[in-house]
């Protein structure tokens, strides 16, 4: 399934800073409606909460962990008139959020995940190498650096991070360049990291740059991306209403993997085998509106490059109660020697104690 950018940039208070991927698709999955109330949990640049502010006299919490994200968005508060609340916090408390704004329930929520066109843009967050700057990538303003686990993590715990979130088969020889390289002197820079990694992994003319696998698991693993994805679908599943949409753009293939499993997990309910008794199961929480991921079309790839790797799935809440006695299911990598689920990674705190 593909999805075009038709110009989809007019917004409410005015042009857009960004225009989001997949926009256009996924505000028609939200089925905005006049006085609604609408979760942006992954507010960024505003784009998407700009795009529901114009398509509906709704309501819009827009969340970001991100302190200069909220900040940015004071003018869009002010432009929306009294329509928006933003709110400093993780993603996956945006039931907890709605809830402290005096919201039981919503009528949709929209996650874009990932990190920010913002955020790599801006050289002193550390989340690109394409800008020296700090060795940062953190989202918010708190806990570990990237240069933190660089400078803490044993060989094979770094090596079994840039391997399973990074998807990095160099793993092993990055993991020992790295060691080999903070023996000499602290690696602090974006450019200090990302000339180390070069080094081991050679790149052919047109691949990637030789360090996106290991800067994707390194910014992945400082902020617990995926079991923020994981605590956000479950969050999702018991603020939303009945008919109430999920709408979410991931960029990589472990977003996409839990966003796929977490929709096959609630939107169905499994028999058994003729080999086992079926089991009684939870009714289904969610009707799953895409068979296939919605990817972008060619016009909109040609636009934004970082189209390329968007998929979108979309789902609607049925009136069956959420389950909130049973966490959202993860999903199983292959790991070095045998499989590893994702939330079985080292913790960060053991991490940097160099266990």
């Amino acid at each position: 399934m593909t999805a075009g950018g038709d110009g989809f940039a007019a917004v409410a208070g005015g042009s857009a800073l960004h225009v989001p991927v997949l926009g256009r698709p996924a505000i028609d999955f939200l089925k905005l409606r006049d006085g609604g109330v609408y979760i942006d949990a992954t507010f960024g640049a505003g784009g998407y909460t700009r795009a529901m502010l114009a398509a509906a006299d709704c309501q819009v919490i827009g969340i970001d962990r991100d302190q200069s994200a909220i900040a940015l968005g004071a003018d869009l508060v002010e432009a929306a008139s009294g329509r928006l609340t933003l709110v400093e916090d993780q993603f996956s408390n945006l039931d907890a959020v709605a809830r402290e704004c005096g919201v039981d329930a919503v009528d949709g929520v929209v996650l874009d995940l990932g990190v920010s066109s913002m955020q790599l843009d801006t050289a002193a967050r550390g989340f690109s190498f394409r800008h020296d700057g700090p060795l940062d990538m953190r989202m918010g303003s708190e806990g570990a650096s990237a240069a933190d686990v660089v400078a803490k993590a044993s060989e094979r715990d770094l090596a079994n991070i840039i391997f399973l979130l990074g998807e990095e088969r160099h793993s092993r020889s990055v993991a020992r360049a790295i060691v080999k390289a903070r023996g000499l002197a602290p690696i602090l820079t974006t450019a200090a990291l990302a000339d180390i990694v070069g080094k081991v992994v050679r790149a052919r003319p047109g691949d990637i740059h030789p360090a996106t696998r290991t800067f994707q698991a390194l910014r992945i693993f400082v902020n617990d991306e995926l079991g923020e994805l994981v605590g956000a679908l479950s969050a999702a599943e018991r603020i939303l209403k009945a008919g109430g949409r999920l709408v979410a753009v991931s960029f990589h293939s472990l977003e996409d993997r839990i966003v796929k499993t977490f929709f096959a997990d609630r939107g169905e309910a499994r028999a058994g085998s003729r080999h086992a008794p079926e089991l009684k199961r939870p009714a289904p929480t969610f009707t799953v509106l895409t068979k296939r991921p919605l990817v972008a079309d060619d016009n909109e790839v040609a636009g934004n490059p970082r189209a390329r790797s968007a998929k979108l799935r979309a789902a609607e809440r049925t009136a069956a109660p959420a389950r909130s006695d049973e966490p959202a299911p993860t999903l199983t990598l292959p790991r070095l020697r045998g499989r590893v689920r994702v939330g079985a990674l080292p913790a960060l705190a053991d991490v940097l104690k160099g266990r």
